[in-house]
């Protein structure tokens, strides 16, 4: 289902924001593309830039943002868009579903009306067919009953019917790329199953593209073809879902995986990463994980490139120069 020409390519993008007389920088020159019916994992722990990477694709960034390089949607940089076309483009080519469906779903506003608002906004049937497109969504997403949530509000469903709807939303008009922000984290481990399995289900009927924002691996074995991990606003692995589960190169990857418990396996006491990312403003000399790292050198506090190290694999990491005999390597 991938394509020569991908849906998504962002090239060098980097996001800061103003701050006093300064910028403080967020996301340091990540570049990544996503193919048209594919499925990309953004991974890494809090306060890595994997929300604000995906904000900035739809522009929602705040207004002290300060955002530089190259978003090419379907062919078009959408960072050089004005606020007018971008309005066009949200909720109708591109589409984002939110970590949490409680605050972002209007408590005043029936489920029907909010599911046919960006029908309306962007005029794309006759209104007397959009309730029946609704009731069709609300079908679509696994919804029981949907003539009847189609009259109920927010409070009256669940934590995962509410997802659902946020689903049906996204849908709505048809829209080549999804974003979906942590769409599982405040929902219990079956209906986190179950949202997955639809989020799937939807790309491979429909062909629609999913960047998914996720702090958990274990999510990102489920549904994801590619995987891109980030620390501290860079990109550090970038592989095929199976690549990276069976050749896990880079050390914060490492780290993530050790932490994650499994059903298959008894791993005794999991093994958390030390320290913690580092603030923004304060990123440290050279290699950004390295404060945390067990295998840090001293060539690490030279910045590592982020390079091939194999067929559709990437690694910013000094380890596979050493390995290549590039340097003396000396514990730091």
């Amino acid at each position: 289902m991938t394509s020569a020409t991908p849906l998504l390519e962002i090239r060098d993008l980097q996001i800061g924001f103003k701050k006093h007389n300064h910028t403080v920088d967020i996301v340091n020159g990540i570049s990544f593309s996503l193919q048209r019916g594919e499925i990309v994992g953004v991974v890494g722990e809090s306060g890595c830039g994997k929300s604000i990477t995906s904000l900035s694709v739809l522009r929602l960034l705040a207004d002290n943002a300060v955002l530089n390089g190259t978003i090419l949607f379907d062919g078009v940089d959408l960072a050089k868009l004005s606020d007018k076309e971008m309005t066009k483009i949200r909720g109708n080519q591109i589409s984002m579903i939110f970590q949490e469906p409680m605050t972002s779903l209007n408590p005043l506003h029936p489920i029907g009306k909010q599911i046919i608002e960006p029908l309306i906004r962007h005029g794309k049937m006759p209104k007397k067919d959009m309730k029946a497109r609704a009731i069709e969504l609300l079908t679509v997403v696994g919804l029981s009953r949907p003539t009847e949530i189609y009259d109920s509000y927010p409070h009256e469903l669940s934590g995962g019917m509410r997802q659902r709807v946020m689903i049906a939303i996204a849908l709505a008009c048809n829209p080549k790329l999804i974003i979906a922000d942590e769409p599982t984290t405040a929902l219990d481990v079956t209906i986190q199953a179950q949202i997955i399995h639809l989020m799937k289900s939807i790309s491979e009927k429909f062909g629609t593209s999913f960047m998914l924002i996720t702090h958990d691996l274990g999510v990102v074995a489920e549904i994801c073809d590619r995987v891109i991990v980030m620390y501290a606003g860079e990109i550090v692995e970038e592989a095929d879902v199976r690549t990276l589960f069976k050749n896990t190169q880079h050390p914060y990857t490492t780290g993530l995986m050790k932490s994650i418990p499994s059903a298959h396996e008894t791993k005794g006491r999991l093994e958390p990463i030390p320290g913690a990312v580092p603030l923004a403003g304060e990123m440290p000399e050279g290699c950004r994980f390295a404060p945390r790292c067990a295998h840090a050198m001293d060539i690490c506090m030279t910045k590592p490139l982020l390079t091939e190290t194999g067929a559709d694999h990437r690694c910013r990491c000094w380890l596979f120069a050493e390995k290549e005999g590039l340097h003396e390597p000396s514990l730091a």
